[in-house]
């Protein structure tokens, strides 16, 4: 078995486990003062940095009467892997890294020690796929598995990106839903966290990745679901509109323009709605071509071809406008759940097992 979570969401427990206050959600950013001790002592490549960083809330939960004795702090998918096995303080490489945890040296780094925690606060980190032990006999015999075991597992995006079963260098996700959301296989890590990109370690690969606030969250504001579907057959992918474009929900942009001021460019506005409609998938196409030759300068490999995942995915229109854009193959993911993904760790765990313990 394997579990995949959103990385960042972050509980402060006692020693069975126990939660001492609600969690505090992936995307919660009261931490801004613990941001910035972070930010001062942090390597830029760390990816710990910002104020939803799951090590800006231990921090904060480190200063508040209630969880400063924690014995420690688990991301969601650490605690509910610890409730599965019995026994607590165990994270994967993937969840860690904005816990501040080091891919590249795989430890927990010595600046961290400058801050409030304790390192023994901190989990054990071990790579995805790695078996962890055997499920709890509670579970075993309620579910009559007596022979599971678990495995480490990692976060929700890189198990979507295992789930398109992307394997070679070069290739590259994109997952088109609420935000945009690009990932390229790469053999080396690329941090720029001025443009929220940062690696996660994939075996012996590194996944590189960047998340614009564009996306399906803007077609919502105008369209709905029927109405998307009714317009989808007007579309006209290989004439472009000439509508420049640049589609957000609100002002504010991070990646691959970094920002928070920038204000949504949808005008001018065309009388017929497909037109206008193929005018915003331009503009988030023109992103997508963007966060990629930003990616690649930085370090990551040009593509080779993109995998698309995620609501926007089965669009065909819209796949030919990004072909058009990107200059190279755009194709539909067959498998598009991040749980699929997750079998596909747990697969691996079954693989490893069979071949002995493994040695990184």
């Amino acid at each position: 078995m394997a579990l995949d979570a959103t990385s960042s969401t972050l509980l402060a427990c006692n020693v069975q486990g126990e939660p001492l206050a609600s969690a505090l959600m992936y995307n919660d950013r009261r931490a801004v003062n613990e941001a910035a001790r972070i930010a001062a002592i942090a390597p830029r490549e760390s990816g710990a940095h910002g104020a939803s960083s799951s090590l800006a809330k231990a921090l904060w939960f480190s200063a508040q009467a209630q969880t400063r004795a924690a014995h420690g702090f688990l991301h969601q998918a650490d605690w509910l892997s610890g409730r599965l096995l019995g026994r607590f303080g165990h994270s994967d490489e993937n969840n860690a890294l904005k816990l501040g945890y080091d891919p590249i040296e795989r430890c927990w780094p010595d600046w961290i020690g400058q801050l409030d925690i304790d390192t023994t606060q901190l989990p054990s980190v071990v790579p995805p796929g790695t078996d962890l032990g055997a499920l709890h006999t509670t579970w075993a015999q309620r579910w009559g598995m007596p022979h599971a075991h678990l495995v480490a597992g990692t976060t929700d995006s890189t198990a979507a990106f295992l789930a398109t079963g992307a394997d070679r260098i070069g290739q590259a996700v994109t997952c088109l839903g609420s935000t945009l959301v690009l990932k390229v296989l790469a053999e080396r890590p690329v941090f720029a966290p001025e443009y929220g990109v940062y690696s996660h370690r994939l075996g012996d690969c590194w996944l590189v990745g960047g998340a614009s606030n564009s996306g399906g969250a803007v077609l919502r504001q105008f369209f709905s679901d029927v109405q998307l579907r009714a317009l989808e057959t007007r579309l006209h992918p290989q004439t472009p509109t000439g509508l420049d474009y640049y589609p957000l929900p609100g002002c504010g942009e991070r990646f691959p323009i970094n920002d928070p001021a920038l204000a949504p460019r949808m005008e001018p506005r065309p009388a017929d709605a497909a037109e206008f409609l193929q005018g915003l998938l331009e503009g988030i196409a023109g992103i997508e071509q963007r966060g990629y030759a930003l990616l690649h300068s930085l370090g990551a490999p040009h593509p080779s071809e993109v995998i698309s995942s995620g609501g926007g995915a089965a669009n065909a229109p819209w796949r030919q406008i990004r072909a058009r854009l990107l200059g190279i193959p755009v194709r539909l993911a067959q498998h598009q759940d991040a749980a699929y993904g997750a079998a596909l760790l747990a697969r691996q765990g079954i693989q490893t097992q069979s071949r002995g313990p493994r040695t990184t």
